[in-house]
This record gives structure tokens, C-alpha cells and sequence, in this order.
């Protein structure tokens, strides 16, 4: 058989897969086999992996891109675990995730069942400690350094600290104490241009790395030890030696004020040089003592939408690639945290004695019109929950209505003041709680489950959360007009979608609002709960049982009086609420029933039990912990003596 002599076309060939260097590193041991000249390819590879990754899941952007050469460095140089590695906030800390034996499943990043947002001891044990609040690394890594001291360990232990972080008063309590302890631990700063200082230029840089070199350390102890032997005026030269050489570094570096707190200050170091980094952290192994290494980054390094604008892409959901645009949510409605700031605009228009108060987070609590629309009013005292307060009770003691607008998680860093200084005295400072309850991806650091608790039993505090968002605004207004310390209590996420009143009422101090009447069950719903709790019940009255539904709104100081009569009609109570269940709202209605001996009527609390809530979303968190309508379907039914007769019912959502 003649075979055709017509060549065949071509067919193309695959391109060759192009292996990422990443795809070689499983653990910091991989890492140091890296020549050091493929540094920066895997650096561009980190940073593909975390965008593309937070584009899909949220996160936080902006301050791991401006890590990465920095996170890769000191796993290059250091050896951890046995090294601890110490992240303050923890939200810079994804290219050691990604370092550490977690970039195969970093894709589960902040989702249920999932990897951490944060880093987390029961992760890795690269995890050096649990962090997700600002200001704590240099404490917890001294800590730590003393420990192995006391151990005779000669291991390192390093401390990043930096995005505002270095604003709090811990941290400097930590470099006080760490400058006065004298062992050895070492300090990252890691200034993006947010926090401290910009770079003052490439001398100082050289000179901290040039004088951290071993031949130079050695050499500068043997000079001094010559001068030390001068008869008469050994000690006299070697002082004035090493003030010129301290005069000539401070004077070039913003260095003065931790030389002064008895650190050795090397920098500012480029944070984007391997050959700066790399040189700067292997010298700095050979020093003892406390030691701060000054290194300029630039936060959202290597994706434009972000370097423009980090503060955006700080802490952010699921965006567009190629815009950076966030997508588009499920829906339109406005967040509770908007309707607090224009309320907060509306009020401080009628109030001229209204000022608002931030812990660095004018964006996040939703600040920024009042800002702009009243800047002499407007005051971001930086990451200083405990100050923030006592200046809002200075304020109030001035006659002015200070409102410190904060996350429920954050409040908890200020306790004391908030008990000392505000309540003590009994002024007028109202406490503007976002995220209070579920938070959701966040995690454990951030879960707005413990004010309920932790304010209701302090003396002269009012406690208070609405509904939706229309309760949100006339809530606001009462507490302006309030004589003493308020809490408002207000979730995470979109409201409910109810018509925004005209005009602002006050609500009288301690009045609940009955919403449904029924002879069967009596459900006490706080804040976010109360629709859930209405939807059950809808669901409830299909099975032929009628329960009353009470918006509580204040959750100290009670309405006895509607809580007493209706519990003694239905003879049932179910109260439900997005605090942990010890010491909260429900707690307070069984005291409240045990003070008026009625104890013959069951009462089944619904809250968060004695855990701490891990990552996932609203939905799945409130589902699990039976928060959501079905849940609380399912407890009633359950108080009802029902529970076995329940059907499967399929909710809509709130």
C-alpha cells in the first residue's frame, strides 16, 4: 500500500510546565537550599499565591505583601521552631504560613475547617505564640528569651512588631522591661510608612549593616578594652568613643528613642534588599542583649490596587484580580457600621458637643465622614484602647458627649478604664460596639462574644443593642442624651433592611418591646437574635404552638416588669443571645426570676458555651452553635417537650 508523502501538519507541542520554586518548599529547611540569588523569584511566587488566594477568600492584603522578603529572610537566616519567631497582630504573617508546611492548604485560609487568619500554636509549632490583638510580640518574646536563659538555651527569639503596632503602651512597657532585663532578644520594626518613620536614606542603612559585621563588633571591643587601660582617662575617652559613634548613628536614624531604652538600634534596613536583609539578620545573630532592627517596607508591595491604597486593602473580602474591585456582596443593604457613621454625622450636626474617639480604625468603625465633616471633633488616639477611654472620660468631664467607637473584641484591652475611670465616676461616655457577637472569619482573637459579660455587671453601666439598623440610629441618639456610661451593641454585616426613620426618638432606659403575644413560650431575643427568634416562631405557630417574642433591647438595666408578667404567663422561657451563655443575658433573667422566687419555671439559655469560637463564616458559626432560626426552632421545640416530633424546616436568613 502506497503510504500519502504529504507531510502531516505540525502538531504544537505543550509548552514545558514551568515548576514554581515554591512547589520545592515544604518547611524553612527547603528554604535555606534556595540559592540566595532565586530569592526574589520565590518571592514574586509568595506573592501570586497570597493574592490570588485573599481575592478568593478575604483577608489581610496589604500588610503580608509588604513581608514577604522580610518573612523570607528571617526563615532563611534563623531556625525555626527552634528560633521563635514572635508576629505581632499575626495579620502579616501569611509568607510564614506559606514558609512553614501550610501553602497546600493556604487556600483554606480563614474558612471554615480551614487554616487561620492569625497564627495559632495548635497549627505549627512555628507558631510561637496565639495572636490576633496588636502590641503583644515584644512582651510575649521576652517572656520567652528570659525562659531560655533561666534554661541555659543559646537559642534566638525574634519579635516583629510594626503596622501601628508600636503605637500601644505595651509595647514600650515590653522594651523597658527588655532594655532593663539586658538578654538577648531581638526586635523587627517593621515600618511601612504608617507607623513611625519614613526611610531617611540609603547612609544609615549602610552604616547599621556595616557595623553589625563580626570583625566589626570585635574590633569595637577590643578599642574599647584599650581605652578602658588609659591611665587616668581610660574611662573618659571610651565614653565620649562610643557617645560620637551613637551621636553619628542617631542623628542620621530615628534611632535616639530606643537607644535610650538600652537597645542596640540598627537601621532603617530596606525591607525589600535580600542582600540588606540577609547581611543585617546574620549579623545581628552575633550580638547579645536586646537588639532592633529598623526595616523600612512598603505595605501592599507588588500589587498595585494595593500599594495605592493599603489602608482599603488592609483587611478586606473576596475581590476582582484585575481590578481589585471587591465583588459584589449578595446584597445592596447598608452595614451597621455605616448607619452608626452617618448617624454619627446627623448628630454631630444637632450636637456640638459630640466627639468621636478611634483606636487607629477610623475606616473600620466607620468614622471617616464624621472626620471630614467635623475634624476638630475627630480624634484617632492610634492602637491605645486603654487611653482612649480615660481621654473620653477627661472629655466628658469637660462637659462634651465623647463616643468611642471600637470592636466589642478591642474594649476588652481597656476593661479597667472602662470600670475605673468611666463608670466609677459615673460619665457620660458612650461605647459604640461594632462587631459585637459572631465576627466570622476573623476567628477566636475577634469573636464579639464576651461584652454582654463583661459589662453588664459593672455599676452605673447601661448596656443596650438593636434590632436592625433603624434601632441602631434612635439607640445612638438615646445614648447621647444618656447621663452616664452606655454600651451599644451592634453586629457585623448588613442590616435587615428596614425603613430608616425620619426623625430620632429617645427610647426610655430599660423598656423592652413586645413583638409577638403567645400562651405557650416565652422567647427573650438581644439584638441580632431577634429576628432569627421571629422567624422561629413563625415556624413554631405552623406546629400549633403561640410564643411571644420580646425584643429585650437592654440588656442591663432589665424591664422586669415585661419579662416577670409574660414569663409567669407562658410559664416557659427561652432567651437567646450571641454572648457566651456565662454571665450574659440569660444569666440575667434567671437571676432575675431566682430574686422573685419564681424558680418553678424552666428557663433554657441560648448562647456560645464555654469555647472559644474558631474561624468560619456568620452563617456556618451560627448554624453550628444553633443560633441561626433552625437552632432556635429546634430548642424551643425541645423546651416545649416537642423535640421528637420536630419536622426539617428550611429557614431563610436574616
Amino acid at each position: 500500500m502506497k503510504q500519502n508523502s504529504q507531510a502531516l501538519p505540525l502538531v504544537p507541542s505543550a509548552p514545558p510546565v514551568r515548576r514554581r520554586l515554591l512547589d520545592t518548599i515544604n518547611s524553612p529547611a527547603d528554604l535555606k537550599k534556595v540559592a540566595v540569588e532565586q530569592l526574589p523569584q520565590l518571592a514574586q511566587e509568595i506573592r501570586e499565591l497570597i493574592i490570588s488566594t485573599v481575592a478568593c477568600t478575604g483577608g489581610h492584603l496589604a500588610p503580608n505583601l509588604g513581608v514577604v522578603e522580610l518573612t523570607i529572610a528571617l526563615h532563611y537566616v534563623f531556625d525555626s521552631p527552634r528560633d521563635k519567631i514572635v508576629w505581632d497582630v499575626g495579620h502579616q504573617a501569611y509568607t510564614h504560613k506559606i514558609l512553614t508546611g501550610r501553602k497546600d492548604i493556604f487556600h483554606t485560609l480563614r474558612q471554615s475547617g480551614g487554616i487561620s487568619g492569625f497564627p495559632k500554636r495548635s497549627e505549627s509549632p512555628h507558631d510561637a505564640f496565639d495572636t490576633g490583638h496588636s502590641s503583644t510580640s515584644i512582651s510575649a518574646a521576652l517572656g520567652m528569651a528570659v525562659g531560655k536563659s533561666l534554661k541555659k538555651e543559646r537559642r534566638r527569639v525574634v519579635a516583629v512588631i510594626g503596622d501601628g503596632s508600636m503605637t500601644a503602651g505595651l509595647a514600650f512597657e515590653g522594651l523597658n522591661n527588655a532594655g532593663d532585663l539586658n538578654k538577648d532578644l531581638i526586635v523587627v520594626l517593621n515600618d511601612n510608612e504608617m507607623s513611625i518613620s519614613p526611610n531617611v536614606g540609603a547612609l544609615s542603612s549602610f552604616l547599621s549593616r556595616k557595623l553589625t559585621k563580626r570583625a566589626m563588633v570585635y574590633a569595637r571591643r577590643q578599642f574599647e578594652n584599650f581605652l578602658k587601660m588609659v591611665p587616668g582617662i581610660g574611662e573618659e575617652l571610651m565614653l565620649w568613643a562610643k557617645k560620637s559613634e551613637e551621636s553619628f548613628k542617631t542623628f542620621l536614624t530615628p534611632g535616639m528613642l530606643f537607644e535610650a531604652l538600652k537597645f542596640n538600634y540598627l537601621g532603617p534596613v530596606q525591607g525589600h534588599r535580600f542582600d540588606h536583609l540577609l547581611e543585617t539578620f546574620h549579623n545581628v545573630k552575633n550580638l547579645t542583649g536586646p537588639v532592633l532592627v529598623h526595616v523600612i517596607t512598603t505595605k501592599g508591595k507588588g500589587y498595585q490596587p494595593a500599594e495605592c491604597n493599603p489602608t482599603c486593602f488592609h483587611g478586606l473580602g473576596s475581590f476582582d484580580l484585575e481590578t481589585g474591585e471587591a465583588k459584589k456582596t449578595l446584597t445592596d443593604l447598608p452595614s451597621y457600621t455605616a448607619i452608626f457613621g452617618d448617624t454619627m454625622v446627623k448628630l454631630g450636626r444637632e450636637d456640638q458637643r459630640l466627639v468621636a474617639i478611634t483606636a487607629a480604625m477610623p475606616d473600620g468603625t466607620g468614622l471617616v465622614d464624621f472626620r471630614l465633616h467635623y475634624p476638630e471633633r475627630f480624634f484617632d488616639v492610634g492602637i491605645c484602647e486603654q487611653h482612649a477611654v480615660t481621654f473620653a472620660a477627661g472629655l466628658a468631664l469637660e462637659g462634651l458627649r465623647p463616643v468611642v467607637a471600637v470592636y466589642s473584641t478591642f474594649l476588652q484591652r481597656a476593661y479597667d478604664q472602662v470600670l475605673h475611670d468611666v463608670c466609677l465616676q459615673n460619665l457620660p461616655v458612650v461605647f459604640a460596639l461594632d462587631r459585637g457577637g459572631i465576627v466570622g472569619e476573623d476567628g477566636e482573637t475577634h469573636q464579639g462574644v464576651f461584652d454582654l459579660s463583661y459589662l453588664r455587671h459593672l455599676p452605673n453601666m447601661v448596656v443596650m443593642a438593636p434590632k436592625d439598623e433603624d434601632e441602631l440610629r434612635h439607640m445612638l441618639f438615646t445614648a447621647i442624651n444618656h447621663k452616664g456610661p452606655i454600651a451599644l451593641r451592634y453586629p457585623r454585616g448588613s442590616g435587615v433592611g428596614v425603613p430608616l426613620s425620619p426623625v430620632l426618638k429617645n427610647i426610655p432606659i430599660g423598656q423592652a418591646e413586645v413583638l409577638t403575644a403567645g400562651q405557650d413560650l416565652l422567647m427573650l431575643a438581644v439584638g441580632a437574635s431577634v429576628y432569627p427568634a421571629l422567624e422561629a416562631a413563625n415556624e413554631l405557630a405552623q406546629q400549633g404552638f403561640q410564643a411571644t417574642v420580646v425584643n429585650v433591647r437592654f440588656v442591663k438595666p432589665l424591664d422586669q416588669h415585661t419579662i416577670l408578667t409574660w414569663a409567669a404567663k407562658c410559664g416557659r422561657v427561652l432567651t437567646v443571645e450571641e454572648n457566651v451563655t456565662a454571665g450574659g443575658f440569660g444569666s440575667a433573667v434567671l437571676e432575675l426570676l431566682a430574686d422573685q422566687g419564681m424558680f418553678g419555671i424552666p428557663v433554657k439559655r441560648l448562647g456560645v458555651g464555654d469555647v472559644f469560637l474558631e474561624h468560619g463564616s456568620q452563617k456556618i458559626l451560627r448554624r453550628k452553635y444553633g443560633l441561626d432560626a433552625q437552632g432556635i426552632f429546634e430548642q424551643a421545640l425541645s423546651l416545649l417537650g416537642q423535640a421528637n416530633g420536630k419536622k426539617n424546616v428550611v429557614f431563610g436568613s436574616f
